[in-house]
């Protein structure tokens, strides 16, 4: 695989933020090591697309890699100005041949090399990528999780509440070990949010699709709620049908100037699951509901 960044994740030089994002998530779904169990080398590629993906989703790193500053791995590309770059014009002392009698071999090279011989470089540590599943309950209120660290050190991971399935947190200085003092990177986690039984995420709003019983249904009243901070009591309106829609105030999800979303109740009437004498007798009693036709607005 190349280590071109652009030819890794296989877009153009001029690729969206967006573009770069599709790229990355397609080659993620197919190289996953959750997905490719005992697959070295689909793991291995995955770090590639990883590490690709990392430099280029950063406007900045994006832009230094661009003008040669770092090279696909993020490491810093030494910079040196030699004396032709500074022999623009007459009047610059190294323009001749006689400006050049202070430019000791030690003194060029003094921004590369210690005079024992030794590299004298300071570089960033490399950034590194790591996943973390969550519940989606741990997403939605928050939580602490520890994860080892690729040194085989761990460090607890702050989740906000309403945190967001493929949102990155930052852990500054638990990146790569930077080379001759210079400072370690970053490590970025990824958040994946595990789906819940019953809840749904739209936005800042919580969904749900609650059973109700046709007597709740038909009589209303007040029943238990589910909702991701508790249960909750609810009143169910008479005669209300599958499909209805009940919002339940401030029960979402936490937004970052302190509110909260809605939760949203889709009602759904269910019939006991053993065979009903009685209800059964009533039906075929109940004269108006003969005559009730649910599918009027269907037919031709």
């Amino acid at each position: 695989m190349s280590d071109d960044p652009y030819k890794v994740l296989g877009v153009k030089k001029d690729a969206t933020a967006e573009e770069i994002q599709k790229a990355y998530r397609r080659l993620a779904k197919k190289l996953h090591p959750d997905l490719n169990p005992s697959n070295k080398q689909a793991e291995e590629q995955f770090k590639v697309v990883s590490a690709a993906y990392d430099l280029l989703s950063d406007p900045q790193k994006r832009a230094r890699f661009d003008r040669g500053e770092i090279d696909a791995s993020g490491q810093e590309r030494p910079q040196h100005r030699f004396y032709r770059d500074f022999a623009d014009t007459a009047e610059h002392p190294y323009a001749s041949s006689e400006g050049f009698s202070d430019l000791a071999e030690e003194n060029l090279f003094s921004d590369l090399f210690r005079r024992d011989g030794h590299i004298n470089i300071k570089m960033r540590g490399q950034d590194v990528h790591y996943r973390l599943p969550v519940e989606f309950l741990e997403a939605i209120n928050g939580a602490i999780r520890r994860i080892t660290l690729s040194d085989g050190s761990t460090v607890d991971v702050t989740i906000p509440a309403g945190a967001r399935d493929g949102q990155l947190l930052r852990l500054a200085g638990k990146g790569g070990v930077g080379i001759g003092g210079g400072l370690p990177g970053d490590a970025f986690v990824e958040i994946h949010v595990k789906p819940h039984p019953y809840f749904r995420r739209k936005g800042n709003d919580i969904h749900v699709e609650l059973p109700v019983s046709l007597g709740e249904a038909v009589l209303g009243g007040k029943i238990a709620v589910p909702t991701t901070s508790g249960t909750v009591t609810m009143t169910v309106p008479k005669n209300s049908n599958t499909g209805t829609v009940l919002r339940l105030r401030g029960k979402g999800i936490l937004r970052p100037d302190g509110t909260r979303g809605d939760e949203y109740v889709t009602l759904r009437v269910v019939l006991p699951e053993a065979p009903d004498p009685e209800l059964e007798a009533f039906v075929s009693r109940w004269g108006a509901g003969k005559e009730h036709n649910p599918r009027r607005a269907m037919e031709a």
